[in-house]
Protein backbone atom coordinates (compact mmCIF):
# COMPACT_ATOMS: atom_id res chain seq x y z
CA UNK A 1 0.00 0.00 0.00
CA UNK A 2 1.56 3.29 -1.51
CA UNK A 3 -0.01 6.98 -0.49
CA UNK A 4 0.37 7.69 -4.24
CA UNK A 5 -1.54 4.60 -5.31
CA UNK A 6 -4.99 5.47 -6.70
CA UNK A 7 -7.07 2.19 -5.05
CA UNK A 8 -10.82 2.72 -6.37
CA UNK A 9 -12.00 0.23 -3.36
CA UNK A 10 -10.72 -0.48 -0.18
CA UNK A 11 -11.46 -2.07 3.50
CA UNK A 12 -11.70 0.95 6.24
CA UNK A 13 -12.87 0.44 9.62
CA UNK A 14 -16.08 3.16 10.19
CA UNK A 15 -14.48 5.19 13.45
CA UNK A 16 -17.34 7.75 13.66
CA UNK A 17 -20.39 10.01 12.38
CA UNK A 18 -20.22 13.03 10.53
CA UNK A 19 -23.07 15.59 10.68
CA UNK A 20 -23.45 18.35 7.70
CA UNK A 21 -26.02 20.71 7.91
CA UNK A 22 -25.50 21.83 4.57
CA UNK A 23 -25.44 18.96 1.92
CA UNK A 24 -27.10 18.51 -1.88
CA UNK A 25 -30.60 17.55 -1.36
CA UNK A 26 -29.72 14.30 -2.76
CA UNK A 27 -27.71 13.05 0.24
CA UNK A 28 -29.98 14.87 2.65
CA UNK A 29 -31.08 11.73 4.24
CA UNK A 30 -28.61 9.72 3.73
CA UNK A 31 -25.77 8.71 6.49
CA UNK A 32 -22.54 10.09 6.49
CA UNK A 33 -19.54 7.98 7.85
CA UNK A 34 -15.80 9.12 8.88
CA UNK A 35 -13.66 5.90 7.47
CA UNK A 36 -10.18 5.03 8.09
CA UNK A 37 -8.55 3.07 5.29
CA UNK A 38 -7.04 -0.82 6.93
CA UNK A 39 -5.26 -3.05 5.21
CA UNK A 40 -6.24 -6.76 5.27
CA UNK A 41 -4.03 -7.84 8.50
CA UNK A 42 -5.42 -4.07 10.14
CA UNK A 43 -2.62 -2.09 9.80
CA UNK A 44 -3.40 1.78 8.56
CA UNK A 45 -3.17 2.29 5.04
CA UNK A 46 -4.13 5.93 4.55
CA UNK A 47 -6.33 8.88 5.84
CA UNK A 48 -9.26 9.10 7.42
CA UNK A 49 -12.50 10.11 4.42
CA UNK A 50 -16.26 10.74 4.93
CA UNK A 51 -18.06 8.22 3.02
CA UNK A 52 -21.78 8.08 2.09
CA UNK A 53 -23.45 5.02 4.15
CA UNK A 54 -25.22 2.73 1.51
CA UNK A 55 -25.52 -0.02 3.71
CA UNK A 56 -26.55 0.53 7.17
CA UNK A 57 -22.93 0.46 8.71
CA UNK A 58 -22.47 2.24 12.26
CA UNK A 59 -19.05 2.64 14.11
CA UNK A 60 -16.85 0.16 14.47
CA UNK A 61 -17.84 -1.53 11.52
CA UNK A 62 -15.04 -3.01 8.86
CA UNK A 63 -16.54 -1.68 5.50
CA UNK A 64 -15.63 -2.14 1.58
CA UNK A 65 -15.49 1.28 0.01
CA UNK A 66 -16.20 2.26 -3.23
CA UNK A 67 -13.70 5.46 -3.71
CA UNK A 68 -14.24 6.19 -7.52
CA UNK A 69 -17.15 9.30 -8.58
CA UNK A 70 -18.27 7.00 -11.61
CA UNK A 71 -19.60 4.18 -9.68
CA UNK A 72 -20.74 5.92 -6.91
CA UNK A 73 -23.28 7.64 -9.06
CA UNK A 74 -24.03 4.51 -10.55
CA UNK A 75 -25.07 3.10 -7.29
CA UNK A 76 -27.04 5.46 -6.24
CA UNK A 77 -28.53 6.24 -9.95
CA UNK A 78 -27.81 9.50 -9.72
CA UNK A 79 -25.81 10.84 -12.73
CA UNK A 80 -25.02 14.54 -11.35
CA UNK A 81 -24.38 14.37 -8.01
CA UNK A 82 -21.55 15.30 -6.46
CA UNK A 83 -20.45 12.22 -4.82
CA UNK A 84 -17.15 9.86 -4.64
CA UNK A 85 -16.55 8.26 -1.81
CA UNK A 86 -19.67 4.96 -0.72
CA UNK A 87 -19.60 2.63 1.83
CA UNK A 88 -21.44 -0.62 -0.42
CA UNK A 89 -20.66 -3.38 2.21
CA UNK A 90 -20.23 -4.72 6.02
CA UNK A 91 -17.27 -6.93 6.08
CA UNK A 92 -18.19 -10.08 7.95
CA UNK A 93 -14.73 -12.12 7.85
CA UNK A 94 -11.42 -12.09 6.29
CA UNK A 95 -9.24 -14.79 5.17
CA UNK A 96 -5.93 -13.83 3.49
CA UNK A 97 -3.28 -17.16 2.28
CA UNK A 98 -5.77 -19.66 4.60
CA UNK A 99 -5.38 -17.08 7.59
CA UNK A 100 -8.33 -15.69 9.07
CA UNK A 101 -7.78 -11.89 9.35
CA UNK A 102 -10.18 -10.44 10.49
CA UNK A 103 -13.89 -11.32 12.08
CA UNK A 104 -16.62 -9.14 12.72
CA UNK A 105 -18.12 -10.73 15.52
CA UNK A 106 -15.15 -10.93 17.57
CA UNK A 107 -13.63 -7.58 16.25
CA UNK A 108 -16.44 -5.66 16.95
CA UNK A 109 -17.06 -6.91 20.74
CA UNK A 110 -13.41 -5.99 20.75
CA UNK A 111 -13.64 -2.31 19.39
CA UNK A 112 -17.12 -1.78 21.42
CA UNK A 113 -14.63 -2.04 24.77
CA UNK A 114 -12.13 0.08 23.70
Amino acid sequence: WHAEERVLMFLADVIGNVVSPVQCDFLNARPLLLVKPVTPRDSSAGRARIAVDTVGAGEGDRVLVIDEGNSGRQILAAGDIPVKTLIVGVVDHIELNGEHTYNHGENHHEGAKQ
